[in-house]
């Protein structure tokens, strides 16, 4: 076997996405006869020409999957053209879409990271209390600590998760990401109000 070919079964075994790094550890981890050995020595830039070679192969080749950088690594995935065939293999697993107010919050979330709930309401001219928490329990946002100022707010920021959702490698990568971060938007008024969750009860932060 060639080098290529060990990379394309380590990403198709794997059950979450795989980095350079970690394709490089396996390699060296295998032991074995003098093509393990030669495997071994293979570098992380090496392995992500590869990567990147794979790639622009099964899309020349119109194969019915990709592979995919995302945040976390590389991933085989589906076409998603094929979306609505392969979603028939799996009924009980259709997620259920985010409403218009919760993408909205999330939106302002994603650009203005890390931002307190009540800059969030002063943007958006409602109470997010019941939206944030469906955010959290999604995983798509997190609690990033407190905002240095009176009362001490709980501070809001996505998670990793949300890269991978909306197919993202970097926060940079989302539409017009430097214009709309330099949008003037509302935001609270200060208050001197004495912070309403107690410190030992923030949940913990996502991975």
């Amino acid at each position: 076997m060639v080098l290529k070919q060990i990379v394309e079964a380590l990403v198709f075994a794997s059950q979450k996405p795989l980095t350079p790094r970690e394709i490089v550890a396996a390699l060296r981890s295998a032991s074995g006869g003098p093509a393990e050995g030669e495997f071994a020595r293979a570098k992380e830039a090496e392995i992500a020409a590869l990567l990147e070679q794979i790639k622009i192969e099964l899309i020349e080749s119109g194969r019915g999957f990709q592979l995919v950088e995302q945040a976390s690594g590389w991933q085989l995935m589906t076409d998603p053209q094929a979306a609505p065939w392969v979603r028939q293999l799996y009924p009980e697993a259709r997620p259920s879409r985010l409403s218009g107010p919760a993408l909205e919050t999330l939106a302002i979330v994603a650009y203005r990271q890390p931002i307190t709930k009540a800059d969030v309401e002063a943007v958006r001219g409602v109470a997010v209390d019941g939206v944030l928490q469906s955010l959290l329990e999604r995983n798509l946002i997190r609690i990033a600590g407190r905002a240095e100022i009176p009362g001490r707010p709980l501070l809001y920021e996505t998670t990793q998760h949300f890269l991978e959702h909306f197919g993202l490698r970097a926060l940079e990568e989302m539409p017009n990401s430097d214009e709309l971060r330099r949008i003037s938007l509302p935001k609270a008024a200060p208050s001197t109000a004495a912070p309403t969750e107690p410190a030992s009860e923030i949940p913990a932060a996502a991975p």
